[in-house]
């Protein structure tokens, strides 16, 4: 609350301030005018550009602009995304008013002048001395399969990737996005230029981007949307932490008096649909509008859009064919049917005073299962005690249970894919000029996600199954609340020949976790069905002033110079007490010194786990608000010392309050070789601090390894456990990287290319660990310590965040585009493609007591190893041809996504061993399978009927490909750590036939053929 008081005090002073200060211009000249397209619409954002010349401007939300400049003869330039750049002569005289007005043409040619990887307001995209690229989104919103942010983005930037995880808990609901293969979090995404929040979320499950936070994308609607700028170069001196792999930059829309909607529908149509029985699945239909209102008379807007979302599932499991029932989930079964729940009579198996009426209801219900031989009926009915029923009652008759109850396998399916959603969101974008030197703008939105996916389905014969509320087990659910709100307001403009921008940008996430069609298996017959599991929220706010100027020197200086202060806020709110709790037998919390016959047992004595199954809920303990706040300042310099040669310089300091003070610095440079090439090149210097989620998260939750549950549970880097396993203490990520590329332009022709190679170097990178498991025995000292904090937290192994390794990536980036226009048609073409390469370079960055106790391979293991280098396609094509013929437009593109690796190991060449490698001192499973790339095609057909209405229909997919199939079970023998391979054992990346694909990569997804329509209406 402090905080938000002190931002304010600090805003208004420096607003009213810089506000009245009185500026003194020379006489003068005007040059002004209005920017259409060639159907008329006014176009707000042109970029006006003098050649030759410092000044520069945009056009308002009416399309009108305005310079100032002394008497003489300029060229003005005029560009503006997707149209064509028009120069025109013109002479400005004292005192005078000179009006250009312009119209602009479509073009290919993405030259529009960008907000991001340059502060120079006149800069247009290829003239830049980093790669950027300008996306259209709202016209490939109108073309492409795709609905959503994230995947419009992942099909059209080869750099960038996202794909929807499954049986992930939180994970399936926000899609972690990443560029250049780097972590979702080592990416900064600004909205109209400011810096966004991130998600509340850390992916802590199975899937690329493990360890991180990012940013969801998904929150801001398509429609919203104007164009997206993608830099991919490291930009942490010109915009603070996180922009090692680049920066992307949403542009809303500021449409006026224009009404645009979008009632898009479709659905999976493919072989895979419903656990492979065919017909569709996964249906989605998604309503879009947009208004603009104009405000006044100097061209003000306020821009609003509105967005409703309702997704189905989307499942492609395969039938589980491993045990389902035992006998004696069989006897209950009959007995349920009589009127008993066997499994009510006892809380712990070993110790209830109902052992002779739990042996007689046994006995009694027996003969009611009438496939078992008479061998089997007559020794229960000889039984005198529970351990023999026990030997004799744990056989496998799932088959016979199965025809008995009148159930298929297919029944027990998990759902394996896509997850239900249903979302709505409204945004609004708004700037109304004050008078001719100062505007105020805000923009921002509020977003609600209602989620739904499963985990691992429980099955009756599981110890974690509560038989008595659920006889034929249960697949619990996880039912997330999502809300994201954000809101940015400022004021821009100039105080004589500065131009300046004053702002604060506030952003909230918060994901509430409930946990439904489940069970607390320690409450028995009373435990709830539905649970309150908790809340993750965050906060941040980030008050900016960013100035500049252009001087006429040389061939052309910007300056620019600013602040930031910026504060964040992390909270985990603790869920209802059954949501997490471990119950003993007579309904009190468990500790770690409860008595194991006072705990509750399963039938055979296996002893159950607390806490709602699926996703036990976070603890009193895992509550907290933790925050922090950090200040900075940099200069950015661009100059060109001639008119081919441009240089830029930035530099940044920040410190923040919880880990101290950092330095950056970026160079860059273009050099215009001849006419329509450049060569581009830049060094710079990065950093990123460990997020709060990353300082602070601590949960359990119940994850399956190899199919078999265990219960991990997350400590914070400063706990106890921590220090005592040796954990080193968390620190900000630092980076160096260089680019060098090429720019081409062919002379008279809309055909460009640009290729760029990059290198960036990161030390001190934050993971996730492997697990460590939970001391066993009866310890003493220190490892005793460490065993009550894993009872304490409900954990039987435990995971940290910090900086374990450094890793280097490399790679290329092509981009090529042409339009071919012909009388009666015409054809755009854009190619793009990304070839890139992650290693982890050097040792381990562990303490002494990690290598003591011979936890180098916990600490960063060979699954996480996998997750950064190959988890992720290292190559990417795009090719998009998209043929105009009159009112018809066909879209075509085909998408190569690359090879693959799996973190798991597996006897890929089948030559009976995993292939090992000695690694730590330790020798080790290296062998993964590699799942190859494909080429999906994506095919769509757009008629105009008229200039309102648009029908577009297609297809995402449309050969209906899938991926590599994981690995069956196989039998083979595991390297062991001191050397040499153990005996031949099960290997099953299937877990037991469930999975079909593998869920641990991100490649293309398998949900298959995607089918779909869209109308699109503008008045």
């Amino acid at each position: 609350m402090h905080f938000f008081l002190h931002v304010k005090r600090f805003s208004l002073t420096l607003f009213f301030s810089l506000f009245f200060i009185a500026i003194v211009q020379a006489q003068t000249g005007t040059i002004q005018g209005t920017v259409k397209d060639a159907t008329g619409n006014l176009l707000s954002g042109a970029s006006v550009t003098i050649q030759g010349n410092a000044k520069g401007t945009s056009t308002d939300a009416k399309g009108y602009y305005t310079l100032q400049i002394t008497p003489g003869t300029y060229t003005i330039s005029i560009s503006y995304v997707g149209q064509t750049t028009q120069t025109n002569t013109v002479i400005v005289t004292d005192g005078a008013i000179t009006t250009n007005d312009v119209t602009l043409n479509a073009t290919s040619d993405l030259g529009v002048v960008q907000v991001i990887g340059t502060r120079n307001l006149r800069r247009v995209s290829t003239e830049t001395p980093v790669p950027v690229d300008v996306l259209n989104i709202s016209d490939l919103a109108r073309s492409t399969p795709q609905a959503n942010l994230n995947q419009i983005l992942n099909f059209v930037a080869p750099s960038f990737t996202s794909n929807t995880a499954t049986v992930a808990d939180g994970t399936d609901h926000i899609d972690p996005a990443q560029l250049r293969g780097l972590g979702p979090d080592q990416v900064l995404v600004l909205l109209n230029g400011k810096r966004r929040h991130t998600s509340s979320l850390v992916n802590v499950n199975g899937t690329p981007g493990r360890g991180s936070v990012g940013t969801d994308l998904n929150a801001i609607p398509a429609f919203a949307i104007e164009r997206i700028e993608v830099l991919r170069d490291g930009a942490s001196a010109q915009y603070g932490s996180d922009a090692i792999a680049g920066v992307i930059n949403v542009v809303m829309k500021k449409n006026v008096n224009k009404f645009t909607a979008s009632l898009y529908g479709g659905a999976n149509a493919t072989r895979g649909a419903n656990d492979f029985r065919g017909g569709i699945d996964g249906e989605q239909y998604q309503l879009d509008m947009n208004y603009g209102i104009g405000v006044g008379k100097q061209g003000g807007v306020i821009n609003l859009t509105g967005s409703l979302l309702t997704r189905q599932r989307a499942s492609r499991a395969t039938n589980f064919n491993g045990t389902l029932y035992n006998i004696y989930n069989a006897i209950e079964q009959r007995a349920l049917q009589g009127g008993t729940n066997l499994s009510s009579l006892f809380r712990n198996i070993n110790n209830t005073p109902n052992t002779n009426q739990i042996i007689n209801t046994i006995k009694q219900y027996a003969p009611d299962v009438a496939y078992l031989t008479q061998q089997q009926q007559t020794d229960i009915q000889a039984a005198a005690d529970i351990p023999t029923l026990q030997g004799l009652l744990n056989k496998d008759v799932t088959n016979n249970e199965l025809l008995f109850r009148g159930l298929e396998r297919r029944d027990f399916n998990m759902r394996i894919g896509q997850s239900e959603l249903q979302s709505g969101q409204a945004f609004m974008n708004t700037q109304i000029p004050i008078n001719g030197n100062h505007i105020f703008y805000s923009f921002g939105g509020y977003g609600i996600r209602k989620g739904n996916s499963t985990g691992f389905y429980r099955r009756p014969n599981q110890n974690r199954t509560s038989t008595e509320i659920y006889p034929n087990g249960f697949l619990p659910e996880i039912a997330s609340d999502i809300t994201d709100a954000s809101i940015a307001a400022g004021i821009r403009g100039k105080l004589g020949s500065w131009n300046y921008d004053l702002s604060n940008t506030f952003g909230n996430n918060q994901f509430k976790y409930g946990v439904e069609n489940t069970a607390n298996a320690t409450q028995g017959i009373n435990s709830a069905t539905t649970f309150n599991a908790g809340k993750l929220g965050f906060t941040q706010n980030t008050a900016n002033l960013d100035l500049s100027k252009g001087f006429d020197v040389w061939e052309g200086l910007n300056i620019a110079f600013g602040a930031e202060y910026r504060m964040e806020n992390y909270k985990i709110t603790a869920g209802d007490e059954n949501s997490y709790e471990r119950f003993d037998i007579d309904g009190t919390p468990a500790t770690p010194t409860t008595p194991a016959n006072m705990l509750p047992t399963d039938f055979f004595g296996a002893a159950r786990p607390g806490g709602a199954q699926v996703f036990p809920g976070f603890r009193p303990e895992n509550a907290l608000s933790e925050s922090r706040s950090n200040v900075a300042g940099y200069v950015d310099v661009e100059i060109n010392p001639v008119k081919a040669w441009l240089l830029n310089a930035a530099v940044r300091y920040e410190n923040y309050s919880d880990f101290g003070s950092t330095f950056n610095y970026k160079l860059a440079t273009r050099i215009k070789l001849t006419e329509g090439l450049n060569f581009r090149g830049a060094i710079a210097t990065g950093f990123r601090a460990p997020s709060l989620q990353q300082k602070y998260f601590n949960a359990t939750a119940t994850q399956f390894l190899n199919g078999v549950p265990f219960e991990i549970g997350t400590f914070t880097n400063e706990s106890k456990a921590a220090k005592l396993l040796g954990i080193p203490d968390l620190k900000q990520e630092d980076s160096y990287s260089y680019s060098a590329g090429f720019t081409y332009k062919v002379p008279n022709s809309s055909l460009t290319f640009t290729v760029d190679g990059y290198y960036v170097k990161i030390k001190n990178r934050i993971i996730l660990t492997g697990q460590f498991a939970r001391p066993g025995g009866a310890p003493i000292g220190d490892l005793l310590t460490l065993q009550q904090l894993f009872d304490q937290a409900n954990a039987t192994s435990a995971t940290f965040f910090t900086n374990a390794i450094n890793t280097e990536s490399k790679g290329l980036d092509f981009i090529a585009s042409n339009r071919f226009k012909f009388d009666n048609f015409s054809l755009k073409t854009d190619l793009a493609a990304t070839f890139s390469k992650t290693n982890k370079t050097g040792g381990i960055q562990a303490s002494e007591i990690l290598e003591k106790t011979g936890n180098l391979n916990n600490y960063f293991n060979e699954a996480s190893r996998i997750y950064l280098e190959s988890a992720v396609p290292r190559s990417k094509l795009s090719l998009i041809n998209t043929l105009t013929v009159g009112k018809l437009e066909i879209f075509v593109r085909q998408t190569y996504f690359g090879t693959v690796n799996d973190p798991n190991t597996a006897d890929v060449n089948s030559d009976g061993f995993v292939e090992g490698a000695t690694i730590n001192g330790q020798f080790i499973a290296v062998e993964h399978p590699k799942y190859d790339g494909r080429t999906i095609t994506d095919l769509s057909l757009g008629y105009d009927f008229n200039k309102k209405f648009r029908l577009t229909i297609g297809a995402n997919n449309v050969f209906d490909l899938y991926p590599d199939k994981n690995l069956k079970i196989q039998t083979a023998a595991n390297p062991l750590p001191a050397g040499g391979y153990g005996a031949p054992g099960t290997i099953d990346l299937s877990n037991a036939n469930q999975f079909e694909y593998s869920r641990n990569v991100s490649q293309f997804g398998f949900n298959g053929r995607f089918i779909f329509a869209r109308l699109n209406l503008s008045l």
